[in-house]
């Protein structure tokens, strides 16, 4: 009877991979890999200009260009610029394994270089030891599991360069050989002289294959040291748009369950001029509309049961140092008049009084958003920490509840901008949450300090901002691509298990960065559909109410899960994102009564939060098939 069982795990999981080949490409032009059968064959490539002494290289990166994205079927086509040489990478999937690769290369004007190069990063894991052929018009280079092929249609010149690990000077001990760092194999595009008006092309074809690596997972689960509590995915509610955004927020809050949101404080239309007094020509009817919008925003949320963060962006004038003005030093980075401490407060104060006393709505906290780079108000870490102890009092002073927000940093990276704060315990009774945005940095080391930062004064860790890249906006159709839903989805996984967030706020639930798509949504036709996005978020939305954190352990690298359960109702959930081929998992430790309900949903490019049958629950044990390159949630009530 076992051997049936396994053979039908083996064929079930066999018949959902999908036979298909994708290659992974970032809006900035940079191919990540080629999947087959949802297993990534891995390496990275980059558009390269080596200066005219060879000692530096730029090379296309995240937010490191103002790139195009656009994708027309199966053909990905990225235009970018670097050093005045502007350059058109087209990736089309070809059939299972192979993408065809055209590159066109023009400059603005004529220089000399180092070189101009195609280059791909072959990573030490799989290539430590390779086996590589260099030849006129191919490249093969053959890892540990995987192996690639360059087929150009004319001669080229290319070369390798190996990475040095910058541990190898200390050598191994007990045995242990420290690894080779990874290599880069440079494809020339164009050589040391570089003609005005010159157009270059490079066209070849990648070939990857490699071993699919189906192997069962198993996510073993400690419901008996149950952490902190996750209230739910939360929203940015930010206003914009105001043709846009009002039907995409409908459509998200009937749709999704949001715990938690976010609005702007319009601080410089609530007082433009220092002299008036905006409380009480509020209080007198008299409210600037823009003010009267986000404030209804605020009521909105709050009439839903949401906790309420209000964030200020952009202060009026009289409250900014003019010799700081928007722009320096190549960011918004207003700061505030130190002299004008008592006006700046009360203004603030003003504001959530008139939001609690007209509209109902006590903000939970309050936050000058991304301050540490000034987005729009700049501190220092010392100002930050001085900001929290005077303003906090003040709150108090006046009545309100409402804390600050320790950080709201940028992003994960910036973490040394709380220390001052963290150190000072007369900050304490002023914190709401340590929170940062999830834009960049978010290795599992630094989710660590992040979490480590919160449970250090005893305080929640909310993500104020939730996605992968703040400059998406500018190229908007990578909104609507796999990949990115993919990238995103594993983030907000891996910050749930590391970080045990109160709340993961999504930037945002509007139309700008929206997870809605059609109906004129940056420029998209047909009507207005859910994304791939919208339907990974639904399905972590759907988590028990008032569920806490549970530990686990997983057998596989490859597949990130995220464990909550709402104890006290005997409701638990298990989300996980497959990020390779169809494999089953057995989810062991969850309390399954023989009466348990067990509902398993699945969003990947072709299922959109869709309930599955194949599961089976035997001892306890539930086995599921997790398809390729899927997000998996299974809930037990």
């Amino acid at each position: 009877m076992k051997k049936i069982f396994l053979l039908f795990i083996a064929l079930w999981v066999t018949c959902s991979s999908p036979l298909s080949a994708q290659p992974e490409v970032m809006a900035w032009g940079n191919i990540t890999g080629i999947r087959i059968d949802g297993q990534l064959i891995d390496f990275e490539s980059f558009l390269a200009v080596a200066d005219k002494d060879g000692t530096k290289t730029e090379f296309t990166g995240k937010e490191l260009q103002n790139p195009m994205y656009t994708r027309e079927g199966k053909s990905q086509t990225v235009t970018t610029a670097i050093d005045r040489i502007r350059f058109k990478q087209t990736v089309t999937e070809k059939s299972k394994g192979i993408a065809d690769i055209a590159i066109e290369m023009q400059s603005d004007t004529t220089l000399e270089v180092g070189g101009v190069y195609f280059r791909l990063l072959l990573p030490a894991k799989y290539y430590e030891e390779k086996t590589l052929d260099i030849s006129d018009n191919r490249i093969f280079v053959k890892g540990d599991g995987q192996q690639l092929t360059l087929d150009f249609d004319k001669a080229v010149v290319a070369f390798e360069k190996k990475r040095p690990n910058p541990f190898a000077a200390f050598g191994g001990w007990g045995g242990f050989r420290i690894p080779n760092g990874p290599t880069d194999l440079y494809i020339e595009i164009a050589g040391k002289k570089v003609q005005k008006g010159e157009t270059v092309s490079l066209h070849f074809t990648i070939t990857a294959a490699g071993d699919i690596d189906t192997a069962p997972v198993d996510i073993i689960v400690d419901t008996k040291n149950p952490g902190r509590e996750f209230l739910g995915l939360g929203g940015n509610f930010r206003l914009q748009n105001p043709q846009n955004d009002p039907k995409v927020i409908d459509y998200c809050l009937s749709n999704m369950r949001v715990a938690f949101g976010r609005v702007e404080m319009p601080w410089y239309s609530w007082q433009p001029d220092e002299k008036s007094d905006p409380l009480q020509e509020a209080l007198n009817g008299h409210i600037n509309p823009q003010v009267d919008n986000a404030m209804k925003m605020a009521q909105r949320l709050k009439s839903l049961g949401m906790p309420v963060i209000v964030s200020a962006w952009f202060p009026p004038a009289w409250a900014t140092d003019p010799a700081y003005p928007r722009g320096f030093g190549g960011v918004a980075a207003q700061r505030l008049l130190i002299y004008k401490q008592e006006q700046i407060y009360k203004s603030i104060a003003d504001y959530l009084v008139a939001l609690k006393n007209i509209y109902g709505v006590e903000a939970t906290a309050f936050s000058f958003n991304e301050s540490d780079i000034g987005i729009d108000v700049y501190h220092t870490p010392e100002q930050h920490a001085y900001l929290i102890k005077t303003l906090g009092a003040y709150f108090a002073s006046r009545g309100l509840s409402t804390k600050l927000l320790l950080g709201d940093n940028s992003d994960a990276t910036t973490f040394d901008f709380i220390l001052p704060a963290l150190n000072d315990p007369a900050t304490y009774p002023y914190i709401y949450a340590v929170s940062f945005h999830s834009w960049r940095g978010c290795d599992d080391r630094t989710l660590n300090k992040w979490a480590w930062a919160a449970r250090q004064i005893n305080v929640p860790l909310i993500i104020g901002e939730g996605s992968t890249d703040a400059a998406a906006h500018r190229y908007s159709q990578i909104f609507a691509e796999t990949t990115f839903a993919l990238y995103e989805i594993n983030l907000y996984t891996r910050i749930c298990a590391i970080c045990q967030p109160q709340s993961i706020l999504q930037w945002q639930l509007t139309s700008d960065y929206s997870i809605l798509w059609g109906d004129g949504i940056y420029n998209s036709t047909g009507p207005l559909r859910p994304t791939q996005r919208f339907w990974n978020l639904k399905q972590l939305a759907a988590t028990p109410e008032h569920s806490f954190s549970i530990p686990f352990t997983c057998s596989r690298d490859d597949v990130n899960p995220a464990v909550f359960g709402n104890i006290a109702k005997k409701q638990y959930v298990v989300h996980a994102v497959n990020n390779g081929a169809a494999r089953s998992a057995v989810i062991k430790g969850l309390p399954v009564a023989k009466n348990a309900k067990v509902t398993v949903y699945v969003t990947n490019s072709n299922q959109g939060m869709e309930e599955v049958k194949n599961y089976k629950v035997v001892n306890n044990e539930i086995t599921v098939n997790f398809p390729a390159v899927s997000f998996i949630s299974i809930f037990i009530n």
